[in-house]
C-alpha cells in the first residue's frame, strides 16, 4: 500500500475510523510531509521533552455528529504536536472553553490525546490534514486532501446538519470541497463573513447549513475581533440550525 495514493482511496473507506487510519498513513505531499516532521524533530523549546505527533492529523468526534467543525489545517506545536485537532494551542484553549459552555463538550480544556474530552454531536475536521509552512497550503496540497473530508462529509450523512467553518480560508477550502462533491454552492461563492449562514442542497435530496465564524486565532482574540460572546453565539446558532438542544 502507497501511502502516497492513500487520499485516492479515501471513498472506498466504509468507516470513520477506516479513514482516519488512512488519513494518518499519507504521504501524498512531500512539502508537507518534509514540513510536519522538521517540525516535529525541531520542536519548540517549550516542548523540548514531549515527542510530537508530526503526521496528518485525522477528524476528532462521534461517528454520528449533527455539527462538524471546520479550521484549515493543524497547528505547528498544538495539533501536529498532540496528533488532535485544536488541541494544544491557545487557539483551541479559546474554542473547547466556548464548547464547554454552549454544552457541546464535556470539559472546558484539552490538552492531549487521553485527556478525557468528550464532544457532543460534534466532530472536528480539517480540509488540509497535515501542518502547512506559514499556515499556507498551496492550492494544488488542498486538492490532493480534499477526498479526506469530502468522503468524512459522506460518511456523516445520516445525522449531518451543520458546518461551522472557522477562518475565510477554511470557507474557501470548503466550499471547493462540498462543489466537488457534488453540493448545488451557488456561483459566484458567497463570501465569508461572521455569522453567515449558507443553506447548500444536494441532487439527492439532502440540505446542510453552513455557518461562518471569525478563526479562533490569538490575532483574533487578542484584539477582540473575535469575543467570547461572539463565538458563544454563533456556537449557538449552529447547534440550533442543527436541531440540537
Amino acid at each position: 500500500m502507497d501511502p502516497k495514493t492513500a487520499p485516492a482511496r479515501a471513498s472506498k473507506t466504509t468507516s470513520l475510523n477506516d479513514l482516519d487510519e488512512l488519513v494518518v498513513k499519507c504521504r501524498a505531499c512531500p512539502r508537507l510531509v518534509r514540513w510536519r516532521e522538521q517540525v516535529a524533530h525541531e520542536k519548540r523549546a517549550a516542548y523540548a521533552d514531549q515527542v510530537y505527533w508530526g503526521k496528518p492529523v485525522p477528524g476528532f468526534g462521534p461517528s454520528d455528529a449533527k455539527m462538524l467543525i471546520v479550521g484549515l489545517a493543524p497547528g505547528a506545536h498544538g495539533a501536529n504536536r498532540t496528533g488532535r485537532l485544536f488541541t494544544g494551542d491557545q487557539s483551541g484553549d479559546v474554542l473547547f472553553a466556548a464548547l464547554h459552555r454552549v454544552g457541546l463538550a464535556n470539559q472546558a480544556t484539552a490538552t492531549g490525546l487521553g485527556d478525557g474530552l468528550t464532544l457532543f454531536d460534534v466532530r472536528m475536521s480539517a480540509p488540509v490534514k497535515c501542518v502547512p509552512p506559514q499556515n499556507k497550503p498551496t492550492t494544488e496540497e488542498r486538492h490532493n486532501c480534499s477526498p479526506f473530508l469530502a468522503h468524512e462529509i459522506e460518511l456523516l450523512a445520516p445525522t449531518l446538519k451543520v458546518i461551522f467553518v472557522l477562518g475565510g480560508f477554511g470557507w474557501v477550502a470548503l466550499l471547493a470541497v462540498l462543489k466537488d462533491a457534488g453540493w448545488i454552492v451557488p456561483s459566484p461563492r458567497p463570501k465569508f463573513g461572521h455569522g453567515t449562514t449558507l443553506n447548500l442542497t444536494h441532487p439527492d435530496g439532502r440540505s446542510l447549513a453552513v455557518v461562518g465564524c471569525f478563526h479562533v486565532s490569538q490575532h483574533n482574540t487578542f484584539t477582540g475581533r473575535l469575543t467570547p460572546s461572539m463565538l458563544d453565539e454563533t456556537l449557538t446558532l449552529a447547534k440550533e440550525l442543527a436541531g440540537m438542544r
